[in-house]
């Protein structure tokens, strides 16, 4: 017994030197962090005394190193009796945040017992996911003011994004926190602050300057490469080109962002938004590439990294993409989940519409936004627009003008004001378009009584009235305006001129009221003006001075040809006795005398009997008929007779030329060349 309780102690003894020793060799590795090894040690140590909470603890921390947050999750889920919530509040929700189960690592931060530094850091992560920036902002402040440590140059960092983040997304004007540019982040952020402000030119140079650190910082460490400084600057450059589409330069943008895509960063969310703004550089056109780029959009992760406007403009321009490639039932069904994802969104009916619209259904279509812009009043002025557009597209002009007189807001509008009155100008309902600017004019009246657009308004209303006849109607107009401010020569210029056309005495008596010549009379220099350099006298190339065109009549007495007209040719059968047949510009078909080629009588034929003979000659030719032809040649020792006056200027048979003979020529031509090179 003593033996085997001394054998007992010892290996107690030796299980508890084991113990320490692999102790000793997780602390040594978690401070080399080698927490591969530190993992192994603790699992060994967790064989000896599975439920040692110190031993759980680190077994949780050496996964979260190694990135294994699924595992690590799991094990302080198994073990909730020992790592109770104030232990190990911090992991759990940092293994949540990364596994982006958001909402869970809020709900774990907030349960702790307990705000910590470093709970508060995840917080204002955790809010930052969430796109909570209001409080996000109050933690980071909090964290920066209270905290004394070797991060708050990263604190600083993380604060600037949520102000960029404010400014872009929800057009907030940021306060100036006093955050100095010191860092390639930092002029990030404020470039992405400033690009929210539409502050564009400044957001480059923030971003130029923001280049300059990073390939300065960089630089300084030997291990990294030019390709790894153009990777980390792919975002910056990406902004770039984000500023130039903003300014209009979209080729320089396309060729930016292209060179981006070839560097095939690893972040899948600047791939998304770069694909996505290239797409929307091509719109209806470079449909393909569109296709390509569509791709990237849908890679795995991209939902994590981007936020939920970014995330929704991926969407629309899905769908976009779909209208523009036919593709209609596909269009339809991002259009309808994007409705029910954000109903109050105008876009997604937009899209619907034009859809609609594409397919020749433009009833449907002003059906669905007139649902709409009931079930949603405060968007009903950008429907209405839209329904308006759709009307004058059908054709129906007066339609569209009492839809866009439905708008309230818009009716005292000038823009709106102009397009009524030119919409009904072309309808030709000109007490309409009257009506338009006298509901006009009475809301300046009451609101904005002698502002410069209630001015404009009546002078536009009465030279329309004064085009269109109604002179009384725009005299009486003008002489409202015109004692409400006496001193303006222009509205009583303008009411002389409507008298003048009605009643000219009036006209007469109104312009004594006119300022006199002298007070009206500019001051101006008359010598100055004409020694000023104004329009003087230039003589054309071509022309020859006057004083040579005289010595040359005075002294060679060359005289100028004046050019004659030519006369016109006339024909050369032409009588002046006999007047010109006034059918002589139709064609013979067309003149009214012609009665068609006589049938019956053919002229004599060519080319008919034997090859080169006419029928007018046969007879004449004919030796048989002849008392006595002389031989066709010449016999040896014979003279030849000389020819009698009957056949002196004929025309030897072989010696003629029938019109028939060449063309036949060459049809025998062609007959003997189709046959081929093969004999008869």
């Amino acid at each position: 017994m003593a033996a085997g309780a001394g054998g007992g102690s010892g290996a107690g003894a030796a299980g508890a030197a084991s113990v320490a020793s692999l102790w000793s060799e997780v602390n040594r590795c978690g401070q080399n962090g080698d927490f591969g090894r530190a993992l192994k040690s603790v699992n060994k140590i967790l064989q000896i005394s599975k439920d040692d909470a110190t031993a759980l603890h680190c077994k949780v921390v050496c996964l979260i190193q190694n990135g294994s947050f699924k595992e690590a999750l799991s094990v302080i889920n198994t073990h909730t009796k020992v790592l109770t919530s104030d232990v190990i509040a911090f992991e759990k929700a940092y293994c949540e945040y990364r596994l982006n189960r958001i909402e869970n690592a809020l709900k774990t931060i907030q349960g702790a017992s307990q705000q910590t530094d470093k709970l508060k850091e995840l917080y204002g992560q955790v809010l930052y996911r969430l796109e909570r920036y209001d409080d996000c902002l109050a933690v980071y402040r909090d964290l920066i003011r209270n905290s004394q440590d070797d991060y708050e140059e990263e604190r600083k960092t993380n604060l600037s994004a949520v102000i960029a983040a404010q400014s872009t997304w929800e057009k907030v004007v940021p306060e100036d926190l006093g955050l100095q540019e010191a860092t390639y982040e930092l002029s990030y952020n404020a470039a992405c602050s400033l690009v929210g402000q539409a502050r564009l030119n400044e957001a480059m140079k923030s971003l130029q300057r923001a280049e300059d650190l990073c390939r300065q910082s960089l630089s300084e460490d030997s291990d990294v490469t030019e390709e790894d400084i153009e990777a980390e600057l792919a975002i910056i450059h990406g902004q770039m080109a984000y500023i130039l589409q903003l300014q209009g330069h979209t080729e320089e943008a396309l060729q930016l962002y292209n060179q981006i895509i070839k560097l095939k960063p690893t972040d899948v969310g600047l791939l998304a938004v770069i694909a996505n703004n290239i797409i929307t550089i091509n719109k209806d056109q470079n449909v393909f590439d569109s296709k390509k780029k569509v791709k990237l959009t849908n890679a795995e992760g991209v939902e994590h990294k981007l936020s939920k406007k970014q995330l929704q403009a991926i969407e629309f321009n899905k769908a976009l993409l779909a209208m523009y490639t036919n593709q209609a039932d596909q269009c339809r069904k991002l259009a309808s989940s994007l409705q029910s994802q954000s109903p109050e969104h105008l876009l997604p009916v937009l899209i619907q519409a034009a859809q609609l619209c594409r397919e020749k259904q433009h009833t449907k279509a002003i059906e669905l936004l007139q649902e709409f812009a009931d079930q949603h009043p405060e968007k009903a002025a950008e429907i209405k627009l839209t329904m308006a557009q759709l009307k004058v597209a059908q054709g129906s002009v007066t339609k569209a003008c009492i839809i866009l007189r439905s708008i309230e807001e818009l009716r005292h509008k000038p823009g709106m004001v102009s397009a009524l009155v030119t919409m009904y100008s072309h309808e030709e309902d000109i007490d309409s378009a009257i009506e338009v600017l006298a509901q006009a004019i009475e809301w300046y009246q009451e609101f904005q009584p002698k502002s410069p657009v209630h001015l404009s308004l009546i002078r536009e209303a009465v030279n329309f009235k004064l085009k269109h006849g109604r002179k009384k109607e725009a005299i009486s107009d003008l002489e409202e305006l015109w004692k409400q401010n006496p001193d303006d020569v222009h509205t009583l210029a303008q009411l002389i001129s409507a008298y003048s056309l009605v009643d000219g005495e009036k006209a007469k008596v109104l312009s004594k009221h006119l300022p006199s010549s002298d007070t009206m009379s500019l001051k101006v220099d008359v010598d100055a003006l004409e020694n000023s350099h104004g329009a003087t006298y230039i003589r054309k190339k071509g022309g020859k001075p006057a004083v040579e065109n005289q010595q040359k009549e005075q002294g060679q007495g060359d005289v100028k040809k004046k050019k004659k007209k030519k006369k016109g040719k006339l024909p050369k059968n032409y009588d002046p006795k006999v007047a010109p047949d006034p059918e002589r510009w139709l064609p013979m078909r067309e003149r009214s005398y012609y009665r068609g080629r006589k049938k019956g009588k053919k002229k004599d034929q060519i080319g008919k009997g034997t090859q080169g003979a006419t029928t007018a000659a046969s007879s004449e030719l004919d030796a048989s008929k002849t008392a006595s032809s002389p031989p066709t040649s010449p016999r040896p020792g014979t003279v030849t007779a000389v020819p009698s006056a009957s056949t002196s200027n004929m025309i030897p048979p072989r010696h003629q030329k029938p019109v028939g003979a060449a063309a036949t020529k060459k049809k025998q031509q062609q007959k003997k060349k189709k046959g081929g090179k093969g004999g008869w």
